[in-house]
């Protein structure tokens, strides 16, 4: 159970934290359906119910965007990772979980120099010709401080707060067990993949919080982008460069919100921006297998000569040569309005489909993309169509995998910056003759025989291999040691089940023992009384009682429950 298996005395009481924010912003009937209320009051810890229905005329969605943001930097960024999730979340909420920042104050400079200084191997002023102590940016995992280097480059120095790492750690503990019960006592949830999400947003937190490795990412862009010189990415200095710390060229240009500085006076051109940015993107995601899973405003300056910066490469997306494959086939499905290449897609990327009426969603689907047939091209709006298909999916409790929930993320994203600077853009338009240049470029005779040749390797091998693994087989079962594993769902809980129903099995038994015992004691004569009965006898009677009220109660609170389920 979660409360016995806790490591510290902190992380109880962070869970008592995370419950109690849970019961003001209305969310009390999970607590109590989860069963940690009556569990950490016996642990010694009791929740203030007196506030729960305070926020009860918000709306849910802003209720849980209140709670994440209480509940600080970790759960802000779960709820930012969330945010990407619109397989999962409607669009009410996914508004909401756009909204969250973290509220974070800047440190002064005296918190951070023991770090700085063990990571820079002396005092920041002796590294650096010049270096800012006023914070330039803050946010929950880092904050930003401008320096100048002795060459005369101008630089940002991105610095990570002190004990930041164990504040995570001891969350990510946290989430991964509320994980774990909600997906094992709420069935309801089970679509939405508690532990699932969990394992993902844990690999990617630790991820952005390796400084160095934000920076081997825009390393890796940057070479993959050498053939559009418009486009520029932060050079990064190795020398400064740790897990703690990065520092990388400062970008002085017009920032991605600024949009009325855009203007042709200041010799900006914001049809050509919005075809550069999406060009850029387009071949990060279809070509490269890397892109930018978070190109937002703030993560984008606009430069003289109409080129582009991108920054902040601490959230990535991968595809592998396979989704982008299955990528491809999407997209020129969707542009080309042929619909059932779009169905075999997605079919085979939700993979699980218990419970789903496969040929209606076949329909859904099919339905969805004939209505966009003898559109005009530029008309199309991919990114509302990547919305919708995955709206479809939602309805179905169907999940994407991961790095395609982030790719359409990114997709939507784009197009709505594209939008911004130009009302005229249209992601269709630019993406079919760079989708056509890659499909093209894939069955190239070099590309096809390259191809075959790995196919061929690979049915060579598992043919060499063969052999071995049926004498293995062979010997296995000679020896009685073939194992077959079969996985039965819901095994666990059954179990329980049974576990419990002979425990009250066995209670009942011991009132009846008590009631018939009872009985006989109070014919015999003579021996202690108690209010002028046999004293044995009343004691045994009162126990019976006292146990079949906890039966009756017991019984009660598990049809309660199911009936909540």
């Amino acid at each position: 159970m979660l409360i016995e298996t806790l490591d510290t005395a902190r992380d109880l009481g962070r869970l008592k934290e995370i419950l109690g924010v849970m019961v003001r912003h209305g969310f009390g009937d999970t607590v109590r359906r989860l069963g940690l209320a009556d569990k950490l009051e016996r642990a010694g810890q009791v929740l203030n119910w007196s506030h729960a229905a305070d926020l009860a005329r918000i709306e849910p969605p802003v209720q849980i965007r209140l709670a994440l943001e209480e509940l600080g930097p970790t759960f802000v960024k779960f709820g930012q990772i969330l945010a990407g999730r619109a397989d999962l979340f409607g669009p009410e909420y996914i508004t909401e979980l756009e909204k969250l920042h973290s509220h974070v104050p800047t440190l002064p400079l005296a918190q951070l120099r023991p770090q700085l200084r063990e990571d820079l191997g002396a005092e920041p002023e002796e590294v650096f010709a010049w270096f800012d102590t006023e914070p330039l940016a803050a946010a929950s995992i880092a904050q930003v401080h401008r320096a100048r280097l002795h060459d005369g480059t101008e630089v940002i120095v991105k610095i990570r707060r002190p004990g930041i790492s164990d504040t995570i750690a001891a969350d990510l503990r946290l989430l991964k067990r509320l994980a774990a019960l909600a997906e094992a006592e709420l069935p309801s949830l089970k679509p939405y993949q508690p532990q699932q999400l969990v394992r993902e947003f844990a690999r990617s937190l630790q991820r952005e919080l390796d400084l160095a490795s934000e920076c081997r990412h825009a390393e890796r862009i940057a070479a993959n982008l050498q053939s559009l010189p418009w486009i520029v990415v932060p050079r990064v200095h190795w020398a400064h460069t740790r897990e703690r710390i990065n520092v990388q060229d400062f970008i002085a240009g017009t920032p991605g919100g600024a949009l009325t500085d855009l203007t042709p006076e200041a010799g900006f051109d914001r049809t050509l921006l919005a075809q550069r940015g999406a060009h850029a993107v387009l071949k990060m995601i279809v070509q490269d297998g890397l892109f930018h899973a978070d190109p937002h405003p703030g993560n984008v300056f606009y430069l003289p000569d109409n080129r582009i910066a991108f920054i902040d490469f601490g959230m990535v997306g991968r595809l592998s040569q396979r989704r982008r494959d299955e990528l491809l086939q999407l997209l020129l499905g969707l542009v080309e309005q042929r619909p059932q290449a779009v169905a075999d897609v997605l079919l085979d990327w939700t993979g699980s489909f218990q419970g789903t009426d496969l040929g209606q969603l076949e329909t859904e689907i099919e339905a969805f993309v004939d209505q966009y047939h003898g559109i005009p091209l530029a008309q199309l709006s991919l990114g509302q169509m990547l919305a919708d298909v995955t709206a479809i999916l939602r309805e179905h409790r169907l999940a994407l995998p991961s790095d395609l929930a982030l790719l359409i993320k990114a997709f939507i994203s784009l197009e709505g910056m594209g939008r911004n600077l130009d009302p005229g853009f249209h992601m269709a338009s630019e993406a079919l003759p760079l989708l056509q240049q890659v499909v093209k470029a894939r069955y190239q005779p070099h590309a096809v025989a390259s191809r075959s040749w790995q196919t061929l390797r690979r049915a060579w091998a598992a043919m060499e291999q063969l052999p071995d693994d049926l004498s293995r087989l062979m010997r296995n079962a000679r020896r009685g040691h073939l194992q077959v594993g079969i996985e039965l769902a819901h095994l666990k809980r059954v179990g329980d089940q049974i576990d419990r129903s002979a425990n009250r099995l066995a209670m009942a038994l011991v009132i009846a023992a008590l009631i018939i015992g009872s009985s006989i004691v109070m014919t015999v004569q003579g021996g202690p009384t108690l209010f002028g009965l046999p004293a044995f006898g009343f004691l045994g009677f009162s126990g019976a009682v006292v146990c079949g009220l906890w039966l009756v109660r017991a019984i009660w609170r598990s049809s309660h429950h199911r009936d909540d389920d």
